[in-house]
């Protein structure tokens, strides 16, 4: 759907257009018109698929709709960077509009400096904890209010601000808007739209598969103890211009950052501990190219919005299937291709690695640690090539005086020509530091596979078609989750991973199908042999046929074709 669409004001489409949007994305066009009729939301949405727009947008209409009196709108963000950005975001919304004035109150800026903003502003984006300052310094009125965004709830809780977020709400006037947008939905989340919201309307991005299109994804299988080592030379292989390593905790964080300076790589740390003049410092050596490596936390992350990073570097893998989608996501942006790699050292991780290609139904291809003797190969022809490019151009004209000078206080030019390259080729320090990684073989780790009994089969005149429809429509699950199938008489029992069985368990005990309800247990033990004669080994393959996808599952009464060769 075009912008030009919507309901929106010339001043906002003309806004739009100079920054260069043009289609909305879907979590755009499903939360606008809801927030422009004034209704409560909940928007499931990962980073890079466009939510500051969904929300931005709006509530910057709603207010020049109104009476422009001044805090009629809040936006509560978890992190100072994720607020500045969201500020600088929703002023590119208001730009032709007049008399829009927003305020970002976060920690590290001066406080009378926001006192004076808050006098004035209609919109106000701000962190939860400096938000409660300005209410109990009574420099905040909530008197106005008419919305209230979340932005990143799951991460304002998991940083522990639920309190704070509680308070705000509850001071906040009853008939106002409440908007929420999270990535994932836990118990807490769920709390908080009971308490707070009005039949509030739910739109889910589903998974954030759009946001991985463009990212090729790797992941190198390494030593815990050669995990350094690997990430050094993976770095000196590719030499992304701007990166980003992601670890699980602060300490990773800084001791990482040692280990790749004291190796020659220009990196820098970001995560909470930081003082602000600290991160206001790294974000803008990193914006400015000053320093290409930016190791940080998930939480320090958030609100980092810089373009053009070429890759991301998973040192550790992140706790939450969430998490390693809002990692990703940082490149590959704008319709520009990424790469993202990430580090497993034990057969664990290997199969976590397994259950990210699950969730987002996408494949992680192993990749080899990069040898030296490839990466010095690389270095030097790269060098060579930038040599000649100078030479070419003329480059370096100013130092032929001091050449002929070396050659009549008789240096041979080719000598003197040689030891500059060795020089200047040898100054990459990261080069001296780097050894290769012994990786032992292992054998290929088997994901995990549940067996379920569906207690229908063949006298119920259903085909393996039948089933994968039936469970794609009852639990979402895409196709591709689904195993082998070996349907028989009076029953039918279906491979897939222990995770997707226990949804399947969950919401399809009590279905009905064909007139009839199921009932659904998992198997245990032994795989039978008759299942495994009937599987065959295609993937996806059930029976001994192959399910070819060839016609979409529009419910489980519906008919479905069966491939075997010929349609039946």
């Amino acid at each position: 759907m075009q912008f030009s669409e919507m309901s929106l004001v010339p001043e906002i489409l003309r806004a739009v257009e100079e920054i260069g949007y043009t289609e909305a994305t879907d979590i755009q066009i499903g939360a606008i018109p809801v927030l422009l009729s004034g209704k409560d939301l909940i928007g499931r949405s990962n980073t890079g698929t466009g939510k500051t727009a969904a929300f931005g947008i709006p509530v910057v209409q709603m207010v020049a709709q109104s009476n422009q009196e001044r805090g009629q709108v809040l936006i509560l963000s978890p992190t100072r960077e994720l607020a500045m950005q969201t500020g600088v975001e929703v002023r590119k919304f208001s730009k032709y509009l007049q008399n829009i004035r927003v305020a970002v109150v976060c920690g590290g800026e001066s406080m009378q400096f926001q006192i004076r903003q808050l006098r004035t502003a209609q919109i106000i984006v701000g962190t939860p904890g400096r938000i409660m300052d300005h209410m109990r310094r009574r420099t905040l009125s909530l008197e106005n209010l008419k919305t209230v965004i979340l932005d990143e709830a799951d991460e304002m809780l998991n940083m522990g601000f639920v309190e704070d977020i509680q308070t705000i709400l509850r001071q906040a006037p009853e008939n106002r808007q409440t908007v929420l947008f999270s990535a994932t939905m836990p118990p807490a989340i769920l709390k908080i739209t009971k308490e707070f919201q009005t039949d509030p309307q739910m739109i889910a991005v589903d998974k954030g598969q759009k946001t991985v299109d463009n990212i090729a994804q790797y992941y190198c299988n390494v030593p815990n103890v050669d995990k350094t080592n690997a990430l050094k030379l993976l770095l000196a292989y590719h030499r992304p211009k701007r990166a980003l390593v992601f670890c699980n905790t602060k300490k990773t964080v800084d001791e990482l950052c040692t280990q790749l300076k004291e190796g020659g790589f220009q990196a820098a740390g970001i995560h909470g501990d930081l003082k602000q003049n600290q991160r206001n410092q790294v974000m803008s050596d990193f914006k400015n190219g000053h320093v290409g490596i930016l190791i940080a936390t998930d939480v320090a992350a958030r609100g980092i919005d810089v373009e053009d990073v070429d890759a991301v570097f998973n040192y550790d893998i992140p706790d939450e299937d969430e998490y390693y989608i809002h990692r990703i996501g940082r490149t590959g942006r704008a319709g520009k291709t990424g790469a993202s790699y990430t580090l497993t050292a034990s057969r664990t991780q290997l199969k976590r690695l397994h259950s990210l290609e699950r969730f987002m139904d996408s494949h992680i291809a192993e990749a080899p640690v990069p040898k030296t003797e490839d990466i010095q190969e690389q270095h030097l022809k790269k060098f060579r090539g930038n040599l000649k490019q100078l030479l070419d151009e003329s480059s370096g004209s100013e130092w032929i005086s001091f050449i002929e000078e070396l050659e009549q206080s008789g240096y041979d030019a080719k000598k003197v020509a040689a030891a500059l390259c060795k020089t200047v080729y040898e100054k990459d320090r990261s080069l001296r530091t780097l050894k290769n990684v012994q990786v032992e073989k292992q054998n290929p780790v088997q994901p995990e596979v549940a067996r379920v009994n569906i207690d229908i089969g063949t006298e119920s005149k259903i085909n393996a078609d039948f089933i994968v429809g039936t469970i794609v429509e009852a639990t979402g699950l895409a196709i591709g989750a689904i195993g082998k199938i070996a349907i028989y008489r009076d029953h039918t029992v279906v491979e897939m991973a222990p995770t997707d069985a226990e949804l399947v368990l969950k919401k399809m005990n009590g279905y009905r199908i064909r007139q009839r309800t199921i009932h659904i247990t998992e198997l245990k033990g032994k795989k039978p042999a008759s299942f495994t004669q009937n599987a065959g080994k295609a993937h996806p393959s059930y029976g001994s046929r192959r399910y070819t996808g060839g016609k979409s599952h529009s419910g489980p009464g519906a008919a479905h074709k069966y491939h075997n060769g010929r349609s039946k």
